[in-house]
């Protein structure tokens, strides 16, 4: 709070987060929250739960103001693609020039893997205002409220906070789509793949899967 956006973050969004939160049972003391991207569709869902229950629930979907690039997995440098795959936020930053930022852990051990070796690129965030060159652009009122359950769930003893980019929700519809369409983009495919047993799992069983990396940069999700 010593922070003057964090300041004014929870002078404009506190209300409404906690009251969101209690209208689906759940206490700012023991709050778990867990991030979906999806990339076509411009929006990021966020589930939460209490510490002590086994499932997550949806308690809001925040549309995105602009997303560079198109579907598929960011490769290198100054592709202006957003990353797809299995991540975590590793840092809030208050003094972002888009007002507030979260990282996201971009490159991950996958991207390490396949993407063009030495050419990765980083500083990939979810920030405020509407301008996008690789990050996901929330406009400044957006994300202050993200900040704020990102902080709340830190402050109740999450240590690391998920976030799962799809290229687009993958029900059996849109999968069968992407697939054919880009079916000679190997590397694509293979991680949607991957991304496409998650979502099943998440919408059976409203826990996030065990994601473990393999060292030819695929996935081990159960």
């Amino acid at each position: 709070m010593t922070f003057a956006r964090i300041h004014e973050a929870y002078a404009d969004k506190e209300k409404t987060v906690i009251k969101t939160l209690a209208e689906h049972s759940i206490s700012r003391d023991s709050l778990r929250i867990y991030f979906q991207v999806f990339k076509t569709e411009k929006k990021v869902e966020l589930w939460a739960k209490n510490n002590s229950d086994s499932v997550f629930v949806p308690v809001r979907e925040f549309p995105i103001c602009e997303i560079s690039g198109s579907v598929g997995p960011k490769r290198r440098s100054h592709d202006l693609q957003v990353p797809e795959g299995f991540y975590h936020i590793s840092d809030l930053n208050p003094y972002s020039k888009y007002y507030l930022s979260m990282k996201i852990n971009y490159p991950n051990a996958s991207d390490s893997i396949r993407g063009v070796h030495g050419h990765l690129g980083n500083e990939i965030f979810i920030h405020g205002g509407c301008l996008s060159s690789g990050c996901i652009a929330m406009t400044d009122e957006r994300i202050k409220e993200l900040f704020v359950y990102c902080i709340e769930a830190y402050n109740s003893g999450q240590k690391e906070i998920d976030i799962t980019i799809f290229p687009a929700q993958l029900n059996d519809t849109n999968y069968s789509k992407l697939t054919t369409e880009y079916s000679k983009d190997n590397d694509s495919v293979s991680l949607w793949a991957d991304l496409k047993k998650s979502y099943d799992l998440f919408n059976a069983s409203k826990t996030p899967p065990t994601v473990k990396f393999l060292p030819d940069g695929t996935h081990e999700v159960k």
